[in-house]
């Protein structure tokens, strides 16, 4: 259980809807853990060390020193560190069968869809180098659908599988930040106030206040950023 954990768990995090998944999480559950921070507008996430824990060069990852049979493990992908963690508390994450089903059921909706397409809408109204009328349009509305789901299904729960969960967790960050997706919260009542119900979570305030050290990264105005994110090949 989460009272049991000793040792602070490593995050190499950087303030992204990905990174702040484990935040919210740790928080939530009481976990110690320490920040190191992966800028990714300056490439730390190609530093040979991250990768030797995270080889897809994304952040979110954690090095936990007090993993199964006592012996540290990394993690990589912020669904299998939620997963993970868990496991390892016995928070969030219910050991009923049926239960977990529908829990990983609407995680794999965000990390498959809500998250990538939401993603996607945020990229091409803010970051594109130059205005791709279609992309924006069709992100823009598969975002809105996906909106729609979520708000249909929370019109008879408080939480996205009933009880808070890790599905909550990975969803909030995707959800928050409507207006750079192109939406109107108001045309989802219901999903307006699941992220109210979300963001009065002291646990979730916490998660989402993080920020490493230094200057915030504005990867709409910063071209050397953008080229770091958005260039990237097999090489």
């Amino acid at each position: 259980m989460a009272a049991l954990q000793k040792e602070p768990i490593d995050l190499y995090f950087w303030p992204t809807p990905n990174g702040y998944k484990v935040t919210v999480f740790l928080e939530e559950a009481g976990l110690p853990y320490r920040i190191i921070p992966v800028n990714i507008g300056k490439g730390d996430q190609f530093k040979p060390e991250f990768l030797a824990i995270s080889p897809n060069n994304r952040m979110p990852a954690i090095v936990d020193p007090e993993g199964p049979d006592g012996k540290p493990i990394s993690v990589f992908e912020s669904g299998a560190i939620l997963q993970y963690l868990g496991r390892k508390t016995g928070k969030f994450y219910p050991a009923d069968e049926r239960k977990r089903v529908e829990v990983e059921e609407w995680l794999m909706w965000q990390m498959g869809g809500l998250g990538p397409m939401a993603g996607q809408a945020h990229h091409f109204r803010l970051y594109a180098p130059e205005k791709v009328p279609y992309g924006i349009e069709r992100y823009t509305k598969e975002t809105n659908r996906l909106y729609g789901v979520l708000n249909k299904r929370l019109a008879d729960r408080e939480y996205v599988a009933g009880e808070f969960s890790i599905a909550d967790i990975a969803i909030i960050g995707w959800v928050r930040n409507w207006e750079a997706k192109g939406q109107n919260i108001d045309d989802f009542p219901q999903l307006k106030a699941w992220i109210d119900r979300m963001e009065s979570r002291p646990g979730v305030q916490r998660g989402l206040a993080v920020k490493p050290d230094g200057p915030a990264l504005d990867i709409a105005q910063d071209k050397a950023a953008q080229s770091v994110l958005f260039g990237q090949t097999a090489r």
